[in-house]
């Protein structure tokens, strides 16, 4: 396609994105379901466009995923981190391997989906989306009267990626033949999470110390440099045999909760290009996907969704909290809050890549699953809070800082 035409096409669907984003907002629909069907108009089946490269698909999202972490971090007060840090460790490890082992025997012996379709999809799907959680959670008509849940969820979202992705390439080498062992894929799995917070807290400590002794001569160089640490970070953390997810957000964490010149501007810098990657990423997923082959994937979808939803997470989040500080109505909440979103279709592109047999198939069918979960989940969540008294009607004010004298 000539240069002027793709750009031509390319900001016209950010401009409908952008739009839409705001329509989204007045009916309650979760942004990201919007941009996902902004991709499947302007695809084969919608405006012609043919796009069917999963490895494209997925580099775009891996990018967007780094700068969305990293936006996310930025945006966390760690004082409230730091009280559920123990309870949110345990969700994004332990509970994404329930949540995989539950689904797994939902999908084999109730809906009689066979090995590799069961295995496959237990683990694409065990992890919440960061993107779908830091969206909805902060949207504007979900006040929580317990700050705690926000936290965990958060938490959880933004660094249990890295137990999905080891699941997920687990999987897929023992389904292509590769010699993984139980011992080596728990080795791999410290390391990665060792690693990505270790390297997080380096070189986040590192980003500051620069920031404070250095002054650059135009404030327009600070977004810049945010940009310059996101692709330094998750590429030498990735190099190093870490977590580059896990390392942007720990990194985004440390250098949102310090001061440093033009810190606001940073952090907003940050949110818009993580916005611009997220519909990027999400029409591209979209495009990916042809909407005449969804149909055959329906039932099952709905099926698969039924047994995560209603079963398999809330049966993971329930041992995850038991003995703990929540209530049953929270511990619903925080399983009702397990959304799915772009994590899952990214890592449904592995199989495609793979060339494993019925990968496609397994691509639509966890599209759907996402579409599902967003748009009943997402939309329910408010409704949910107020239903257990978990939410109120204004945002908590928060104490103002006493003036020094």
């Amino acid at each position: 396609m000539e240069l002027n035409v793709l750009l031509a096409v390319g900001g016209a669907l950010l401009l409908m994105s952008v739009f839409a984003n705001k329509i989204s907002s007045n009916l309650g629909i979760p942004s990201l379901l919007i941009f996902l069907a902004v991709g499947m108009l302007a695809g084969s089946d919608g405006a012609g466009f043919h796009f069917n490269s999963a490895k494209t698909a997925n580099d775009i999202g891996t990018v967007a995923l780094a700068f969305i972490l990293f936006s996310g971090g930025l945006e966390t007060e760690w004082k409230s981190v730091k009280p559920v840090l123990a309870r949110g460790t345990v969700l994004s490890t332990v509970g994404v391997v329930l949540t995989a082992g539950f689904m797994f025997l939902f999908s084999y012996y109730l809906l009689h989906l066979g090995t590799t379709m069961s295995l496959l999809i237990s683990v694409i799907v065990s992890s919440t989306d960061a993107p779908a959680v830091f969206t909805i959670l902060r949207s504007n008509n979900l006040y929580l009267k317990n700050d705690r849940m926000k936290s965990v969820l958060e938490f959880e979202s933004g660094s249990n990626d890295p137990m999905a992705v080891i699941l997920s390439v687990v999987a897929i080498s023992m389904l292509t033949g590769g010699n993984v062992t139980a011992a080596s894929a728990l080795t791999n799995l410290v390391l990665q999470l060792t690693l990505g917070i270790a390297c997080g807290i380096v070189f986040g400590k590192l980003a500051l110390l620069m920031l404070k002794k250095w002054s650059f001569v135009y404030q327009g160089l600070y977004p810049v440099f945010g940009v310059a640490v996101v692709c330094l970070v998750f590429g030498l953390t990735q190099i190093l045999k870490g977590n580059g997810y896990l390392a942007l957000y720990t990194a985004g964490i440390i250098m949102g909760n310090a001061s440093y010149p033009y810190r606001n501007p940073f952090i907003q810098f940050q949110s818009a290009l993580a916005w611009v990657l997220q519909i990027a990423m999400f029409l591209t997923l979209g495009l990916l996907v042809n909407p005449s082959e969804l149909k055959d994937v329906f039932w099952q979808s709905l099926d698969a969704t039924v047994c995560l939803v209603f079963f398999a997470r809330p049966l993971a989040v329930f041992l995850c909290l038991i003995k703990s500080e929540y209530t049953t109505n929270e511990k619903i909440f925080v399983s009702w809050a397990g959304l799915k979103g772009s994590v899952p279709i990214i890592l449904a592109t592995y199989p495609l890549m793979a060339g494993i047999e019925n990968a496609t198939y397994l691509f639509n069918l966890i599209f759907f699953m996402v579409i599902i979960s967003v748009l009943f989940q997402g939309r329910s969540l408010a409704g949910l809070a107020k239903l257990l008294n978990l939410s109120q009607d204004e945002e908590p004010s928060k104490p103002q800082p006493e003036k020094s004298t």
